[in-house]
């Protein structure tokens, strides 16, 4: 490998080095004096020329801190943001009213809830408990991240990467970090699918009576979109992963397609890197900002990858309180009293400059903290009556990530199986995987799920709970005044852990064909397999499928169906084809109904919602005619289908079919728009006639291309990107979460779709992975890596990682950085 060659890239890092290096990096920009300690850390960090970090150390703790070092490089502001959430001190760096700046899967709370919600849940109490389960592997991993990172900063503040992290570098925000800052953000990545959706309800529970506890109401008549409860809050928050077996592809090889559909911005998008010890691991693939291990990859003997299951990670406990005493409750007749927590946040005036303290007392129950569910209902309250607790069975699941450790080293398909069932830990993700040699493939929802059996729920059920339950099925919503209801303290036979489901009692299948998940539950892994007999609070079965879901198998079997079977060349277009599959249903129907006149009547135009007006459509559907039914970044007709279907969508009209939704057909069922009936088209000529008006508001054409409106900026520059959004059942999924404005579909602050991608399959030579990041390595406009896997991936171009060291060594302008330095973390 020519380390010593003169690339662009060498010239960039060379200036923002102060000019002093020139042809190699070394020790970050500067050679510290070597610790002659044989405890010192040693890592190269090689860098391919997009900036994908191949991380090679020599032990665990030198591993880590190289990680720590890269992530730093490429994330420090994200993640020194971050950092300051997780430890609660937003509010004193940025004042009370703020938000943290990108999307995440504890949401965009108000700082001062952030800040109370963090020290209460996550407190000393929790780290230490987390920290004192980790094996020393992980301390020493950890450790090192943390020197790694703080080394960063150190060099950064030192002037030795002048112009980088322009953002932030001078801020009081950007320090050291230590290793509770580590299992911190570990456990809150475990809580994303449980607490972190009432971070405001826990934070502003107070008992009725108290300054700012809320309004109570009757009984449960309504429910608030189930949404909320989405990871970070987000619809669409998920994944896409296809896994095909031996005997289906066209090669004979297993073969694994994992697409996480995820965040773009904030702590928790991923970050992609190889990490090796020689004789010890070497895998690859990618990773949560603050995780020095690879949580979705491939190693040489397994790949592996993970959809957000279906199944609820948390219960709410109904509790009956004491009359006039509003933090007591009863439980097996006995009066129990909530152990207050005063919790004091430290607040600044962003005006002065001046702290003061604010202090909240906040309450916990033998289940967990109490939380105001008024959001999802004023009923649900906190009341003179009652109070509700939550439980996540992942407040105590420190085995998570040495779960991903083992199968970043797993040696084949059964042993990564093996640790899935022995770990059972996984947090709420399900899991697919292929192995080399192996001619199964393997889905599992296997890990931390609440002990509730059908049987417990049926009896233990509250009223309010089954009033829940009819929009928000399998939430563990029961009795607190009875043991015999409390899952958290019962071990179920061959459990794991106290309070969850037996391994023997979650869903798993084994298949030599294929298995596939779209956020859909289990239960269609398979079609020809359908799962069922699990418990509710697995998911469900025998309900509608999202058009997603629909879709997903649909591509299945057409690749499966192609002469000679899954060929890999042709997935890997497939799914980026950026197909709807709302189109695909109701495209020439709708058109078919609605075109047969020039106007409509608008009576929902955003900007004049209490005027109604007539719009000529013509252009409209000449428009819609001649489109493809794809979001490609040429498509004329995209933008205008998906501005009718964000109103169409949820219209009642809507929900009548031609064929109503069947169990034994979920994949073809629900089908045909009931055009016959003049209600149904005058709703949908007013949806379309509303999103012509919607997009003439913005200055766009309704035959605008996807491209024109749907971009992220590179510095000055627009990259023009495909897909869409889950709502209108595109597979490929680049989603923004802001409305449509004069400037059109940013994607550059809050968005989400495909992330990290791969396609794996194994050779005699190891893995065969083509892999994509739609995000860039770096997130800083002045590093030279900044936005060159977007620009890969705006071009479609999967791109074959170069896994071994000759494959790495055969790269061109590859950068190398060697890092040694003294180990000073607390472990």
């Amino acid at each position: 490998m020519p380390v010593l060659s003169i690339s662009k890239t060498a010239r960039k890092l060379a200036a923002m080095c102060g000019g002093a290096v020139l042809l190699v990096l070394v020790s970050g920009c500067h050679t510290p004096a070597e610790q002659a300690s044989g405890a010192a850390y040693d890592v190269t960090i090689k860098r391919t020329p997009d900036g994908v970090p191949h991380i090679d150390a020599a032990d665990w703790g030198s591993l880590g801190y190289g990680v720590g070092f890269a992530q730093a490089q490429d994330a420090l502001c994200t993640l020194s943001d971050a950092f300051v959430t997780w430890r609660g001190e937003r509010s004193a760096n940025f004042g009370a009213e703020g938000h943290p700046p990108g999307p995440s899967t504890f949401g965009r709370p108000a700082n001062l809830d952030a800040d109370f919600f963090f020290r209460s849940v996550i407190d000393h109490d929790a780290v230490t408990r987390f920290r004192d389960a980790q094996p020393p592997r992980e301390r020493a991993l950890v450790a090192g991240y943390a020197d790694g990172y703080n080394r960063y900063i150190d060099e950064l503040h030192a002037g030795h990467f002048p112009g980088a992290h322009a953002s932030c570098a001078g801020a009081r925000w950007v320090t050291h970090i230590d290793t509770d800052d580590l299992y911190r953000r570990f456990i809150a990545a475990n809580l994303a699918g449980g607490t972190m959706p009432f971070l405001r309800g826990i934070a502003r529970a107070q008992p009725p009576g108290a300054a700012g506890a809320a309004a109570t109401g009757g009984e449960v008549a309504t429910l608030a979109s189930a949404n909320g409860l989405a990871i970070g809050g987000q619809a669409g928050i998920g994944s896409n992963a296809l896994a095909f077996g031996a005997a289906s592809t066209k090669d004979g090889q297993s073969l694994l397609f994992g697409n996480p559909h995820w965040f773009w911005q904030g702590p928790d998008r991923f970050y992609q890197m190889q990490l090796r010890i020689p004789q010890q691991m070497d895998a690859a693939g990618a990773a949560f900002l603050g995780v020095p291990m690879v949580m979705i990859g491939f190693n040489e003997n397994i790949a592996w990858t993970h959809t957000v299951s279906s199944a609820r990670r948390f219960g709410i406990f109904q509790l009956s309180l004491v009359p006039g005493a509003p933090t007591h409750y009863r439980y097996e007749g006995r009066d129990e009293a909530m152990r207050a927590v005063p919790v004091t946040v430290q607040v600044r005036d962003m005006k002065t400059g001046a702290l003061a303290p604010v202090t909240r007392t906040l309450y916990r129950t033998r289940f967990g903290p109490v939380a105001d569910l008024s959001s999802l209902s004023p009923a649900l309250a906190w009341n003179g009556e009652h109070a509700f607790a939550l439980a996540d069975v992942n407040a105590d699941n420190p085995g998570t990530f040495s779960n991903f450790l083992q199968w970043n080293q797993a040696s084949s398909l059964d042993d990564f199986i093996a640790t899935q069932k022995h770990a059972a830990s996984m947090p709420w993700v399900n899991t697919f995987a292929i192995g080399r040699g192996s001619a199964d493939v393997w889905f599992a929802d296997i890990g931390a799920v609440p002990g509730v059996t059908d049987a417990l729920a049926n009896a233990c059920t509250t009223p309010a709970g089954r009033a829940v339950d009819a929009r928000l099925p399998g939430v563990p919503f029961l009795d607190g005044s009875r043991a015999a209801c409390d899952w958290t303290a019962q071990k179920l036979s061959g459990a794991v852990r106290t309070g969850r489901m037996p391994v023997a009692s979650m869903p798993e299948l084994r298949r030599a064909d294929y298995v596939g998940n779209f956020n859909g539950s289990y239960w269609l892994t398979n079609p020809h397999a359908p799962l069922t007999g699990y418990a509710q609070v697995l998911g469900q079965t025998g309900t509608v499928q999202s058009l997603r879901t629909r879709l997903g198998h649909g591509i299945a079997a057409q690749a499966m169906s192609a002469p000679g079977g899954v060929d890999r060349a042709a997935l890997e277009r497939t799914v980026l084809a950026s197909t709807s599959m709302s189109a695909q249903l109701f495209l020439k129907p709708v058109t078919d109904a609605v075109c047969k006149t020039a106007i409509v009547r608008v009576t929902a135009d955003p900007a004049k919602p209490d005027q109604a007006q007539e719009v000529d459509i013509r252009a409209a559907c000449a428009a819609l005619r001649q489109w493809d039914g794809t979001a490609n970044v040429n498509a004329r007709g995209a933008n205008l289908w998906d501005a009718f279907w964000q109103r169409a969508a949820s219209m009642p009209a809507l929900q009548h079919y031609t064929t109503p939704f069947d169990a034994a057909h979920p994949l073809t069922t629900p089908d045909g728009l009931d055009t016959s009936n003049p209600a149904t088209v005058r709703a949908l000529g007013d949806a379309l006639g509303g999103a012509v008006l919607a997009l003439r508001a913005n200055g766009f054409a309704v035959d605008a291309t996807r491209g024109e409106m749907h971009y992220i900026s590179d510095g000055a520059r627009r990259i023009p990107l495909y897909g869409g959004c889950d709502l209108q059942g595109y597979f490929t999924v680049a989603c923004a979460m802001q409305p449509l404005n004069k400037t059109g579909e940013s994607l550059d602050s809050d968005a989400h779709g495909n992330s990290y991608m791969q396609v794996v399959s194994f050779g005699a030579d190891g893995p065969q992975a083509d892999t994509m990041l739609t995000t860039g390595v770096s997130e800083d406009p002045a590093s030279p890596w900044y936005r060159a896997t977007t620009r890969v991936y705006a071009q479609k171009t999967w791109t074959r990682f170069p896994f071994s060291e000759q494959a790495l060594d055969a790269i061109p302008d590859v950068t190398k950085t060697v890092l040694t330095g003294a180990r000073t973390a607390a472990r």
